[in-house]
């Protein structure tokens, strides 16, 4: 049973920065893809950033530049460095991790930006 347990959220000023944390029980952490998924009220999830177990990363054209994902293998945790936020990024950001074979999400994160 995979278990992803996000942390770091809170209130934070435009401009600020924040680091979301994602700890990973229960499975071999280096195989699959780790991702940064966001949900604000009133829209669909979708996808802020992604690595893969090697290494490659993909954001969203709006995080780019200001947003960087990491993962940390030995700790099974991935990362996520919010830098410049805006309060358009104000949503409930989502752990998630893609073996292959399932898909699996923690419970969620809240972040808000205030103006």
């Amino acid at each position: 049973q995979v278990q992803l347990v996000e942390s770091g959220g809170g209130l934070v000023q435009a401009g600020g920065s924040l680091r979301l944390s994602c700890a990973a029980s229960g499975s071999i952490f280096r195989i699959g893809v780790m991702g940064w998924y966001r949900q604000a009220p009133g829209k669909q999830r979708e996808v802020v950033a992604t690595i893969t177990n090697g290494g490659s990363t993909n954001y969203a054209y709006s995080v780019k530049g200001r947003f960087t994902i990491s993962r940390d293998n030995t700790k099974k945790t991935v990362y996520l460095q919010m830098n410049s936020l805006e309060p358009e990024d104000t949503a409930v950001y989502y752990c998630n991790k893609n073996d292959g074979f399932a898909n699996y999400w923690g419970q969620g994160t809240q972040v808000t930006v205030s103006s």
